[in-house]
């Protein structure tokens, strides 16, 4: 089994891309109102900065948002009937001209998304666990004026109206385990970028999320050999959950810098990619020891039980090598042998 990739220089309000040519969107977009954007919003637009040298949060944060909405419409320009949109954002917590207040950037891309024409699906809270002792804002310990801290982000998800119908084969052989679906399936995940040692480049002014967070998605919303798309790839997370996952990708980077400085073999892709398999398999394989009652199915592919006929088929992909191509790169993948 063969993927490709593709990292672009490119704008993700002009996405470089034909209609209906994707069967996923995995991003994280920069997020308003977060001072490490500043600059990069600011230089899009010169009122950005005017509005917050003036203490002026709102009108700043209605010009971020903006910026950001002609990526919605694009988004749903690309997706197949049926495609799904995962964007990864956080809300923002800030002090302009005097005022503390939140500038809720979930509420506005979902409201943004829906004007593109997509509809809204249940989302994920992801929550970031933090060892800060300082976790309180504003007065301490005494009423009124403490502020909640904000300690998780959001996955937001919506569909392009229509419905997929990849074929039986790759359906089955993309399943996932009964577990991991109660798991991953849950509208609250709690993790921390564990498997960030796949990232690679400058992590400042970046959209950086952690591996896991992607790769979840990617095999949640597509199948093998789908085409994942990230258009505002930054560190390109998505790109090797995607390659992990045995799905095709493309990015689109409007920094120069960071679209061409993405190297796969040297993030160690290849190890990354099938260890991931084989946590998963080692992962299931003691969720059967460990289950009270036996699952009543046999795999297909691996020495395991499994808890329902749609897991039988299952076939967790391995990388086998990655090719530099002049558009990008090619991977072969096997599938992990038990």
């Amino acid at each position: 089994m063969q993927t490709n990739h593709r990292v672009v220089v490119g704008d993700a309000g002009d996405l470089p891309l034909d209609s209906d040519a994707v069967e996923l969107v995995v991003t994280s977009p920069p997020y308003p109102m977060i001072e490490m954007w500043d600059e990069t919003f600011a230089g899009q637009d010169p009122r950005i900065g005017t509005a917050l040298e003036a203490g002026d949060g709102q009108r700043a944060f209605d010009l971020m948002h903006e910026l950001l909405a002609d990526a919605w419409g694009e988004i749903a320009r690309v997706l197949v009937p049926g495609g799904i949109a995962a964007v990864n954002v956080g809300d923002a917590t800030r002090t302009v001209g005097g005022e503390f207040r939140s500038y809720p950037n979930h509420a506005r891309i979902l409201a943004a998304l829906e004007a593109a024409g997509l509809d809204p699906l249940p989302d994920v809270l992801w929550r970031k666990p933090t060892n800060s002792a300082a976790k309180f804002m504003g007065s301490g310990m005494l009423p009124p004026n403490a502020y909640v801290t904000l300690e998780h982000e959001f996955v937001l998800l919506a569909r392009k109206p229509g419905m997929r119908s990849p074929d039986s084969e790759r359906r089955h052989q993309s399943a996932y385990f009964w577990e991991e679906r109660n798991e991953w399936f849950s509208d609250v995940w709690a993790f921390r970028g564990e498997r960030q040692a796949v990232e690679t480049g400058p992590r400042e002014r970046t959209g950086a999320f952690p591996f896991e967070l992607p790769y979840r998605v990617i095999n949640m919303y597509s199948v093998h050999g789908d085409t994942v798309l990230d258009p505002f790839l930054g560190t390109a997370t998505t790109t090797l959950a995607a390659m992990a996952s045995a799905r095709s990708s493309i990015g689109v980077e409007i920094d120069p810098a960071l679209a061409t400085q993405f190297d796969p073999s040297a993030a160690g892709i290849v190890e990354v990619g099938t260890r991931r398999s084989e946590e998963r398999l080692r992962a299931h394989e003691q969720f059967v020891a460990e289950r009270d009652e036996e699952p009543g199915y046999d795999a297909t592919h691996y020495d395991t039980k499994v808890v329902t006929k749609q897991e039988r088929d299952i076939r967790l992909p391995t990388v086998e090598s990655v090719t530099a191509r002049p558009d990008g790169w090619q991977v072969e993948h096997d599938y992990l042998q038990d």
